[in-house]
C-alpha cells in the first residue's frame, strides 16, 4: 500500500521549490559567454519559449495529475512506445547530470578552500556527493523541503550578489563589453548561438513540480500559481543574473565552461572571505539542485516501469512507496562516470557530461509539446482545472514555436558549426546517438513484457493513473 506523507506542501514550498529546480545558477557563466547579445535571447526565450513552457505545464499538471507527470502526458498523446521513450530520456539525463556536478562540487572544492585534492581524494569525495544525494533524494519531498528552502534563498543571495557587484563594476571600472547598436542583436555566425541550449536548460523543470500533486493541499490552484510566482521570479533574478556578468566581465574571459566562482573572482579581482562564502553556498545548491530533481525523476521512471516501459528495477519501492530502485540505478551510473572521468583524455569533464545531459533532457521536452497539442484534440471535453488561454492559433504558436526552438537548440549543442568545435561537439554526437540507440533497446526489452491483451492493457493503465 502507498503511504506517501500527502499535504505537506505549501504553495510557499512549491514557489521555493520551483526556484530550486529550475534555476540552475551553475549554467549562467556559460550562457553569458554569448556575449552582448545573450540579453536578446534571454528575452526572446522567455517570451517564445519560457511563457509557452509554463502555461503548457500548468494545464497539463492539473488535467493529468499523478506521479507520471511528463511520461502521464506523452504516453496518453501517443501510446506506449513514445512514452517510454520519454521516460528514458527523461531519466538518463539526470545520472549524467548528477556526475558532471559532483565533478563541479570537488573543483569548487579544490577553488575555494584551495585544498588541491588527488585524484583518489577527488574521486572519493565524488562518490560522496553521489550516495549522498541518492538516500536523501530517495525520501518523501516533506522531509528535504527545509533543505531546497534553504537553496532556493542562497541562490537568491547569490544571484542578487551577481547584479550589485555586476552594476558596481560597471560605474567604478567601466562597462566591459560594447552594447551599443547591432551588438546586441544575434549574430548570423551559427557558432555563435551553439550555447542557446544553456539558456533553454535553464528554463527547464515545471514538471517536477507538478509530479508533487500529491503532496499538495490543492493541486489545481497551487501548480498553477507556483509556475506564475516562480517563473516571474525566475525570470527576474536569470535577467539581473545576466546583466551582473555581462556588463562587468569581457566575454573573451568566459567560455562554455566558465563558472560561477570564477565569476565572482572576476569581478571581485581576487579570492576573499566572501568568494568563499559564496563558494560553501554553490555546494550546498548543487547537493540541494540533484535532491529536488530526484523524485521528479524517480516517479517518472518509477510510474513508467510499473507499466512495462522501461525495466523492472526502476519499480522497486522501499516500505514508504519511495522509489527506490530508480535512485539506486542512478547512484550505479553516476559512480561509473566519476570513477571514469579521471581517465578521460578530455580533462574539461563538467562540460562534456554537462552537453550530453542538456541534450538528453531537451529532447524529452520536443515530445512533450506536440502531446500537449494532440490532447487539445482528440480530448477536447477533458477536464482542465488550468488551461492555456486563446484559440487554435494561440494553440499552435504555444506548441510550434517552443518545439522549433528545442529542435534548433539540440542540432546546435550536437552538430560542429566550423573546424574550432569539432573536437568538442563530436564527443556530444556520439553520446547523443549512443543515448538514443541504448534508450531504444532498453525500452522495447522491457516493454517486452506487457499484456498482449490491449484491452486489459488499458485497464492495468488507468489503474495506475488512479
Amino acid at each position: 500500500m502507498n503511504t506517501k506523507p500527502k499535504k505537506q506542501f505549501r504553495l510557499f514550498d512549491a514557489v521555493l521549490m520551483s526556484v530550486v529546480v529550475i534555476m540552475t545558477v551553475e549554467s549562467v557563466a556559460p550562457a553569458a559567454a554569448i556575449g552582448p547579445s545573450q540579453f536578446f535571447w534571454w528575452i526572446f526565450l522567455l517570451i517564445f519559449f519560457f511563457l509557452p513552457y509554463g502555461l503548457v505545464s500548468s494545464e497539463l499538471g492539473t488535467a493529468y495529475t499523478g506521479e507520471g507527470g511528463i511520461y502521464d502526458w506523452v504516453k496518453e498523446a501517443f501510446g506506449d512506445r513514445w512514452g517510454g521513450r520519454l521516460a528514458f530520456l527523461y531519466w538518463i539525463n539526470y545520472p549524467l547530470w548528477m556526475a558532471s556536478l559532483a565533478v563541479l562540487f570537488t573543483n569548487i572544492a579544490d577553488q575555494t578552500f584551495s585544498i588541491h585534492m588527488n585524484v583518489w581524494v577527488t574521486m572519493f569525495i565524488q562518490l560522496l556527493f553521489v550516495w549522498f544525494v541518492t538516500l536523501v533524494g530517495n525520501q518523501p519531498v516533506s522531509e528535504s523541503k527545509g533543505l531546497t528552502n534553504i537553496s532556493a534563498i542562497f541562490k537568491i543571495i547569490i544571484i542578487l550578489s551577481l547584479a550589485g557587484l555586476g552594476i558596481y563594476v560597471a560605474l567604478t571600472r567601466g562597462v566591459a563589453n560594447n552594447y551599443s547598436g547591432t551588438n546586441l542583436l544575434p549574430k548570423a555566425n551559427l557558432s555563435s548561438l551553439s550555447n542557446l541550449s544553456i539558456i533553454i536548460f535553464n528554463f527547464l523543470g515545471f514538471e517536477v513540480v507538478a509530479t508533487m500533486a500529491d503532496h499538495m493541499d490543492d493541486p489545481e490552484k497551487q501548480i498553477p500559481k507556483a509556475t506564475i510566482y516562480g517563473g516571474i521570479m525566475i525570470a527576474i533574478f536569470y535577467l539581473l543574473a545576466a546583466f551582473g556578468i555581462g556588463v562587468a566581465i569581457p566575454t573573451s574571459k568566459l567560455s562554455a565552461s566558465s563558472g560561477l566562482l570564477d565569476s565572482f573572482i572576476l569581478l571581485i579581482g581576487h579570492m576573499d572571505g566572501f568568494v568563499i562564502m559564496v563558494g560553501i553556498m554553490f555546494m550546498f545548491i548543487l547537493i540541494t539542485e540533484m535532491i529536488s530533481w530526484a523524485l521528479g525523476v524517480n516517479y517518472v521512471a518509477d510510474y513508467a516501469a510499473k507499466n512495462h516501459d522501461l525495466p523492472a528495477i526502476f519499480a522497486k519501492e522501499d516500505k514508504k512507496g519511495m522509489p527506490i530502485g530508480a535512485g539506486i540505478v542512478n547512484g550505479i551510473i553516476a559512480s561509473i562516470l566519476c570513477i571514469a572521468a579521471p581517465f578521460i583524455p578530455n580533462q574539461d569533464i563538467f562540460w562534456a557530461f554537462f552537453s550530453l545531459n542538456v541534450v538528453a533532457l531537451i529532447l524529452s521536452y520536443a515530445l512533450m509539446f506536440p502531446a500537449f497539442w494532440k490532447l487539445r484534440q482528440t480530448e477536447p471535453n477533458h477536464e482542465r482545472p488550468f488551461k492555456v488561454p486563446g484559440g487554435k492559433i494561440m494553440i499552435n504558436l504555444f506548441t510550434w514555436v517552443p518545439e522549433v526552438l528545442i529542435v534548433v537548440s539540440v542540432l546546435l549543442t550536437i552538430l560542429p558549426t566550423g573546424k574550432n568545435d569539432f573536437d568538442a561537439k563530436m564527443p556530444v554526437l556520439i553520446g547523443t546517438i549512443a543515448t538514443l540507440i541504448i534508450g531504444e533497446i532498453t525500452v522495447r526489452v522491457a516493454q517486452r513484457g506487457k499484456n498482449s491483451n490491449p484491452k486489459e492493457r488499458n485497464v492495468n493503465y488507468e489503474n495506475l493513473k488512479k
